[in-house]
């Protein structure tokens, strides 16, 4: 087995591409022709290799799906056009009304969201405290389908109890869905804790650039689905391990249409070229910085998991092969975090995480000021709180830009 690396980099060849080329070129039609009609009929009753549509198919999108499969050890990859699409379209397709599933409550505010719109279409959902498993097993019920957890909260950092929901999980025969957006597969990959699917925004680190959307879910080939009361009849032929992911990408891909653009796959698909280089530096270049502002005596506290004062410390370093890039801060009472954040001239304010630059928000005013004061306090949420997503830069730039922003605020 070679490198993650070696595998990204030469994943299109593994398969020939057309004029030799080195990369999977951008494939722009979206409808594909067959010499045979009984081919193309063939082809949509999955008994002949080839393309049907463009909104669920694309040799571009294919290759990009090979290589994040590949990244993640999985069974088989599908990709979209957004990591909320990929979410929305898990719980479209594997979920009925009247299911239950359970969540953890440290949660990106958009899928908080989503999930919350979902319970007005006849789903349920309970939001538990998913660090420690314990919790998840709680809120089990005799309707519950599936369990949803991030690696790496956003922003609090609070890292699941990834092994410990796996076994309940397994005890129920839940479906353990994990998004490994925040650790990606070079620090993490969830197959080692027993997930049944993985899920990404691919527009993060894998994209890397913050110049392209994009999402993914992945089936580890783990569950079997002959046991999943939700798949529709049309899909129980063949290899049951297909099972579910050939209802994610027909009932959901095809019916919900959050299809991925072939020139944005290809973009994906060359970022994630780079990306045990770039989160290297990154993870190194958060480790810097909050250890620098933890000693500071302007900040309050600091949320990042490679702390030793970091509740999921341990654990962090039991399972990730570093502990991320974000983390969060906390000013102390009398700093207004706006006047702090401008006061920097390196760091750009801005949303979006995994970029090559560091970009601060106020998490509080921004992106989780739609759940108002009392959802935010529930959730560790400080009004002064500021979320980072460490870049690329000399990390010393970095550090001045911090202490700039101290002096100017003082």
């Amino acid at each position: 087995m070679v490198g993650f690396t070696t595998r990204i980099l030469h994943s299109d060849r593994q398969d020939a591409i057309e004029h030799g080329s080195l990369h999977k070129p951008v494939h722009g039609s979206v409808a594909y022709g067959y010499a045979d009609a009984r081919d193309l009929a063939g082809v949509f009753q999955g008994t002949h290799k080839g393309y049907s549509y463009g909104r669920q198919v694309n040799p571009t999108v294919a290759a990009l799906e090979k290589q994040i499969n590949d990244m993640e050890r999985g069974f088989e990859t599908v990709c979209f056009s957004t990591g909320m699409a990929a979410i929305g379209t898990l719980l479209f397709a594997l979920l009925r009304r009247g299911d239950h599933f359970v969540s953890s409550s440290f949660l990106f505010g958009n899928t908080n969201s989503l999930f919350n719109s979902f319970t007005a279409h006849g789903l349920e959902v309970s939001f538990v405290d998913a660090t420690r498993a314990e919790h998840v097993a709680a809120a089990i019920r005799d309707d519950t389908k599936l369990v949803f957890v991030e690696t790496i909260a956003n922003p609090r950092t609070q890292v699941a109890d990834l092994e410990g929901i796996a076994n309940v999980c397994q005890q129920h025969n839940l479906i353990y869905v994990v998004d490994n957006t925040m650790t990606t597969p070079f620090l993490y990959q969830p197959i080692d804790s027993d997930a049944d699917i993985v899920i990404h925004s691919l527009t993060k680190y894998i994209g890397g650039h913050g110049n392209v959307l994009g999402g993914a879910i992945t089936d580890t080939g783990r569950y079997d689905w002959q046991s999943f009361g939700n798949i529709y009849d049309t899909y129980q032929k063949g290899d049951p391990r297909k099972w579910g992911i050939t209802q994610i990408r027909k009932k959901g891909l095809r019916d919900f249409g959050g299809t991925l653009d072939a020139e944005a796959a290809n973009r994906i698909a060359l970022g994630a070229e780079t990306l045990a280089l770039r989160i290297e530096k990154q993870c190194e270049n958060a480790q810097r910085l909050c250890d620098y502002l933890i000693a500071h005596p302007r900040c309050k506290t600091v949320y990042y998991p490679g702390l030793a004062h970091h509740p999921e410390f341990e654990r962090t370093k039991r399972l990730f092969k570093h502990p991320g890039a974000i983390f969060s801060f906390e000013l102390h009472d009398g700093i207004d975090p706006f006047e702090f954040m401008n006061a920097m001239q390196i760091v750009i304010k801005s949303s979006n995480l995994g970029d090559t630059r560091t970009l601060a928000i106020p998490v509080a005013h921004t992106i989780y000021f739609e759940m108002g004061p009392e959802r935010r306090a529930s959730m560790g949420i400080d009004d002064s709180l500021i979320r980072i997503s460490t870049g690329i830069e000399d990390v010393d730039d970095l550090l001045e830009d911090f202490e700039r922003a101290f002096q100017a605020t003082t």
